[in-house]
């Protein structure tokens, strides 16, 4: 699936690259098989799911 010489990196790492960018539908899919969406979920090779990365309206800073 990838032209990584040696075996794909691991899903938790930040080498894989995008083999196919849909921003149109908000999800990128990576070398080593892994679909991360736009809001920073991730639907990873094995059918696990990474929650996206959420900050809560209260907790965001507000410049006037």
């Amino acid at each position: 699936m990838c032209s990584h010489r040696s075996s794909c990196p691991s899903v938790d790492s930040v080498a894989p690259h995008i083999v196919s960018a849909h921003p149109e539908q908000g999800w990128n899919l990576l070398c080593n098989g892994a679909i991360v969406f736009d809001d920073s979920g991730e639907l990873l090779p094995d059918g696990s799911v990474v929650a996206p990365h959420r900050v809560f309206a209260e907790r965001l800073v507000i410049a006037a």
